[in-house]
């Protein structure tokens, strides 16, 4: 059993930055593929960001291709999504999720979210 635990998230304006944090505990980090969801008030989940249990890959939808970066620290069982220039449409509540396959096929276990919110 894996625990995922989201934080980082807070309020910021429109041109701003955040670091969000997920932190893994109860399984071998370095084998899951680790991805970040976002739920906006309204809208379905969308995909954000991806990154291999290797950290050699990466993934990132468009929406937030080149402003977004994912990485992980794997000795602090913990994965990280920097988001830079962010936009009100960015504000949603982000979660990160694990999966043993890549590029994943379901997850197996899912973190309870952190808020960001964007004013303008």
């Amino acid at each position: 059993q894996v625990l995922l635990v989201e934080s980082g998230g807070g309020l910021v304006q429109a041109g701003g930055s955040l670091t969000l944090s997920c932190v893994a505990s109860g399984g071998t980090f370095s084998t899951y593929t680790m991805d970040w969801f976002r739920r906006a008030p309204g809208k379905e989940r969308e995909f954000v960001a991806r990154i291999s249990g290797s950290g050699s890959s990466t993934y990132y939808a468009d929406s937030v291709k080149g402003r977004f970066a994912i990485s992980r620290d794997s000795a602090k069982n913990t994965v990280y999504l920097q988001m830079n220039s962010l936009k009100p449409e960015d504000t949603a509540v982000y979660y990160c999720a694990a999966s043993k396959y890549y590029p994943p096929r379901g997850y197996d276990y899912w973190g309870q979210g952190t808020q960001v919110t964007v004013s303008s």
